[in-house]
């Protein structure tokens, strides 16, 4: 009977804090709807359920001329899906060589990744403006893309390889013996072992142009390049004034593609994990 009731308060602890934690992170989520739902532009006057509530600021984001937030969006995706691909290789490359391979000074290239961990990236942001500039890369996509991708690569590769040092050698060295590569080992074998924890650096470089706003504002300079996140902190900047209600709208759309990725990833991360425990 003891251990029967502890077991129930343990899991109703558990409910309670995920039902604490649930409501943290939606009631901020709540009044962003309801903002974007409300008349006017004043976040002040909005209500969390609106009295005459319209779909009248999600038109105005598509439609009026003064809007680019169609271009935007373009660019944020362009970059998002760049920014993916490019550090799924990157990470995936560099994490194999990391992880299966001794080579000269493998140990403390580890060390200097670590380090790297250590200081935030925007301690060289004036170093990689002048960097991008002198290469002739300084209000580009390829330059944000190259940034994004290479500085989160320190963290993304000690996730991947110590994913991938889970993995028995056995299996690399039977490819050995059947005549295989070292890509073709990377590429047939261990991808598709290490799928869950490459979703998840997929789903989060993803996710990075969308949420952020001070890399594209030091790197881009002309509008017609801003990403979605640049791009609206002008309808609470000089251009249009503080249109709070335009904001929301914009920032609650953002949602839309980082959700269908996360599904589509969703499959692929459980796939990976079912094919992980059989073949390992």
């Amino acid at each position: 009977m003891r251990r029967s009731l502890k077991s129930k308060l343990e899991v109703s602890g558990i409910y309670l804090v995920v039902l604490i934690m649930f409501c943290v992170i939606l009631y901020p989520l709540l009044w962003a709807i309801s903002i974007s739902l409300n008349p006017g532009t004043s976040m002040f006057s909005a209500k969390l359920i609106p009295d005459n509530w319209s779909l009248e600021h999600y038109k105005w984001l598509f439609n009026d001329p003064r809007s680019d937030y169609v271009l935007w969006y373009k660019n944020t995706l362009i970059v998002a899906v760049c920014n993916a691909l490019a550090s799924v290789i990157l990470v995936g490359l560099t994490a194999f060589a990391f992880s299966r391979y001794k080579f000269a000074g493998r140990n403390k290239s580890l060390y200097a990744v670590m380090l790297m961990q250590i200081f935030p990236v925007l301690m060289g942001m004036v170093a990689i403006y002048l960097l991008l500039n002198l290469v002739g890369l300084l209000d580009t996509f390829a330059g944000l893309i190259i940034f994004y991708a290479v500085g989160g690569l320190p963290m993304n590769v000690f996730l991947v390889k110590g994913y991938m040092d889970t993995i028995p050698r056995d299996l690399d060295e039977s490819a050995k013996m059947d005549g295989a590569g070292h890509l073709r080992i990377l590429t047939k074998i261990l991808f598709p072992l290490i799928r869950p924890i490459l979703a998840v650096v997929a789903l989060f470089t993803f996710m990075a142009p969308f949420m952020d706003f001070l890399t594209p504002r030091i790197i881009l300079r002309s509008p017609e390049k801003f990403t979605v996140a640049l791009g609206l902190f002008s309808f609470i900047n000089d251009k249009f004034g503080n249109n709070f209600t335009i904001f929301a709208a914009g920032t609650i759309l953002i949602a839309l593609p980082i959700a269908i990725v996360f599904l589509f990833l969703q499959r692929y991360l459980i796939t990976g994990l079912a094919e992980g425990g059989t073949k390992g």
